[in-house]
């Protein structure tokens, strides 16, 4: 997900996140072109529904990425029992967006696994595709 400035039409830049404050989240953007900023408020429910698929809110450590959502999801990363990947296959998951990267990486080795892979090639992306029906 991007937020796109409107007066100039450019991808706004994360300019600050809050950590949960009485079950709300708060972002700030801004447009590197302009400098016109704007800022997202979550509501408690909508905090609930983030963190009820387990993710950390507010979690220092997030790397690289400006994406706030790539910093809560990176604990879901670390799992022990990650299958091996070809490059092919891991070309085609950096084409991903990156605040849901993680999650369909997730989804795609369980899938992998259910059906007995040991390794995710474009094979099993192709079949996993079909299988959620994207």
């Amino acid at each position: 997900m991007k937020f796109l400035c409107v007066p100039c039409d450019k991808p706004m830049q994360l300019l600050e996140a809050s950590p949960p404050d009485r079950g709300s989240v708060s972002l700030v953007y801004s447009c590197d072109a302009c400098g016109y900023e704007m800022a997202m408020l979550t509501n408690p429910q909508e905090t609930q529904v983030v963190t009820s698929l387990g993710v950390k809110i507010g979690k220092e450590g997030a790397g690289e990425s400006k994406c706030p959502f790539t910093g809560m999801l990176a604990d879901m990363e670390r799992d022990e029992d990650t299958l091996r990947w070809t490059a092919g296959a891991r070309e085609r998951l950096s084409s991903v967006p990156e605040f849901v990267r993680t999650m369909a990486k997730s989804g795609i080795e369980k899938y992998a696994r259910d059906q007995g892979y040991a390794e995710v090639d474009e094979k099993v992306l192709d079949e996993a595709r079909s299988h959620f029906g994207m």
